[in-house]
């Protein structure tokens, strides 16, 4: 009861400080003669009005994605208040978002990962995509469009309603915690086989104007030449340069961008999509050990483009008013839409034995339109081979099923069980299929959080005890995962069977990725001083909501700082100095009552010391 009024002040703060600022902003624009001036208070008016409608989307529990469409809509020329006059303003600087968008996506496709999937995966992600073309061609001729003479509005239409949105899936998905499902694992395998075949669409799209056969078949033999090239240099050039420069974390950022840029340049001087180059970059490198800090690192640089990227789309909007036709068959085409997946998936999974709920339950987690669809037909209407009523049909549908789209996942288990009713009442009865289980992966209890020489020390210990007698303490070392950006850490933790993810800690992002989520401790023996980026008492706040039910131990350096960080919820604060302090107090009253015991004491130090051997020394 308190939050909400908290949550109608903060909107209205925000309302208020957009209203302050739009002046200044649309002054600074000039009268037309700066361009570079336009371009900035173009930038900031889009930016603005996404943050305004992104925490009305947040609270009303609908993806951002429609609140970034909503602001184009707001302040563009065709349907707002032409805040922003010119779509052109934030052109180049969106098309830089599309080019991040489509590496982060390639970034997160393995496809080791994907050969180890199991047959149901496979077959469903292979034929999905097909059936659904096969029945929007169809279909959408009975709606009056067509294909032919420079028009392509059919084969747009048909490939774009075949593909569902990631980002989206995936984050409702993760909300649910029914990603590591069955239902949930086979729903993402088919994501992935849908970003390879927007691959394969990027690569004929140039072409569409010139369809010859050879033109086409020469696009594919260029492309295969830059994914050869790509996996060339992946392989024995980019892990010697990647390791080389894996110790400063801002840097591997700007070679793993340069990279990126350098293959879509590469593509655009091939004459493919310089978008197909960015998602042939991502995947390249997505096997690396360094690919989930990439990924981390990369997100907020890709929010604030795709942010931009998705306004200029809402710019491009028509008034619905203008032609409230192109409303209705954008109804008809969401309501088709849901119903192939449906036709596509089930059918598959059913005829493997999957029975009813694993058949269903990727069906209705799917029935919703991607946002590759929306780059796609973007492209396609730039390139002129789409109409504006075809382009915003497109945007309509997104938007119609991705507001459906939260309602459909929260709800999958009850429409997937009366589903399953009423496919019993008409003869297709529950095989039984597979029991839909969690894929339990091992799991590591404890997490190190940055690698210097405590946790150096501490793993030297555990060691020792695990070699031990003391059946209670052993394999203690099999718990433990470390997250560092150091690679040579890494090859010696594997030598002694710790498992070592590359990542920069003082982003929250790879927390995420590394998977810790689990994890029953959490450990940090960095003090302040010797973190970039962050420090132990804001990596407690983050831990918090990563892994909510861990024990959580910090480093701090002083007493004062331990309270807080006791006080922000450490379960326990690990201080330096008191603890040497502790253990002095004892060597100090044996050397001063006993003089033989010092020379013993110092003897035995030494040995210890030239036996011991830790990874950092």
């Amino acid at each position: 009861m308190k939050i909400w009024p908290n949550r109608i002040s903060y909107l209205s703060f925000l309302a208020v400080m957009f209203c302050l600022l739009l002046p200044s902003v649309l002054m600074a624009g000039g009268d037309g003669d700066g361009s570079g001036h336009h371009l900035v208070s173009s930038i900031g008016i889009s930016i603005l009005a996404a943050t305004v409608l992104a925490f009305l989307a947040h609270f009303a529990k609908q993806p951002l994605l429609l609140a970034y469409i909503a602001a184009g809509v707001v302040i563009g020329p065709k349907i707002g208040f032409a805040f922003v006059k010119s779509e052109e303003d934030i052109a180049v600087i969106a098309e830089i978002g599309l080019i991040l968008l489509l590496f982060m996506i390639g970034l997160e496709i393995d496809m080791k990962k994907l050969k180890e999937s199991g047959k149901a995966l496979i077959l469903s992600g292979v034929f999905q995509f097909i059936i659904c073309v096969l029945l929007g061609l169809a279909f959408f001729p009975l709606l009056g469009f067509t294909m032919g003479g420079g028009n392509y509005d059919l084969l747009y239409l048909t490939a774009c309603c075949a593909l569902s949105s990631t980002a989206i899936v995936v984050k409702l998905l993760y909300g649910k915690f029914e990603l590591d499902t069955l239902g949930g694992r086979i729903t993402l395998g088919v994501l992935v086989f849908q970003d390879l075949w927007a691959i394969i669409i990027l690569g004929v799209q140039p072409n569409l104007a010139n369809p010859e056969i050879g033109t086409i078949l020469f696009s594919f033999v260029k492309g295969g030449a830059l994914v050869a090239m790509s996996l060339l240099i992946s392989k024995y050039v980019l892990p010697r340069l990647f390791k080389s420069i894996a110790k400063i974390p801002e840097l591997l950022l700007v070679v793993s961008l340069g990279w990126c840029f350098f293959i879509c340049g590469v593509a655009g001087l091939l004459g493919l999509s310089i978008e197909m180059g960015a998602l042939i970059a991502g995947i390249s490198i997505s096997t690396f050990p360094y690919n989930l800090d990439v990924i981390a690192k990369v997100i907020s640089l890709r929010d604030f483009f795709v942010t931009l990227f998705f306004v200029a789309l809402g710019m491009q909007v028509p008034n619905p008013f203008d032609d409230l036709g192109v409303v209705g068959v954008a109804f008809i085409v969401a309501a088709f839409l849901i119903l192939s997946r449906f036709l596509s998936v089930f059918p598959v999974l059913y005829s493997l034995k999957q029975g009813h709920r694993i058949s269903l339950l990727p069906s209705i987690n799917l029935a919703n339109l991607s946002e590759f669809s929306l780059v796609i037909a973007a492209i396609g209407f730039s390139s002129g081979h789409i109409g504006n009523s075809t382009l915003s049909i497109i945007i309509f549908v997104f938007v119609i099923t991705s507001v459906c789209a939260p309602y459909l996942i929260k709800y999958n288990q009850s429409i997937q069980s009366s589903l399953s009713g009423v496919l019993s009442r008409i003869g297709l009865k529950d095989a039984g299929g597979v029991i839909e289980t969690k894929v339990e992966e091992e799991g590591k209890e404890i997490a190190i959080l940055g690698f210097f020489r405590v946790a150096s020390s501490l793993i030297r210990d555990i060691q020792e005890m695990d070699s031990s007698e003391n059946t209670e303490d052993a394999h203690l070392l099999e718990k433990i995962v470390v997250v560092d950006f150091n690679p040579n850490v890494h090859s010696k933790l594997d030598a002694i069977g710790v498992k070592a993810i590359y990542g920069d800690i003082s982003h929250m992002d790879t927390l995420h990725h590394a998977g810790i989520h689990d994890a029953k401790i959490v450990i940090s023996t960095i003090p302040d001083t010797v973190l970039v980026g962050t420090d132990n008492l804001k990596m407690i706040k983050q831990l918090q909501t990563i892994c909510p039910h861990a024990k959580i131990i910090v480093t701090a350096e002083s007493a004062s700082r331990a309270l807080k960080m006791y006080a922000e919820g450490a379960d326990y604060v690990f201080l330096p100095r008191t603890l040497a302090a502790l253990h002095l107090i004892p060597v100090i009253r044996d050397l001063l009552n006993d003089r033989e015991h010092a020379a013993a004491l110092k003897k035995s130090q030494v040995e210890w010391l030239q036996q011991r051997e830790e990874i950092i020394s």
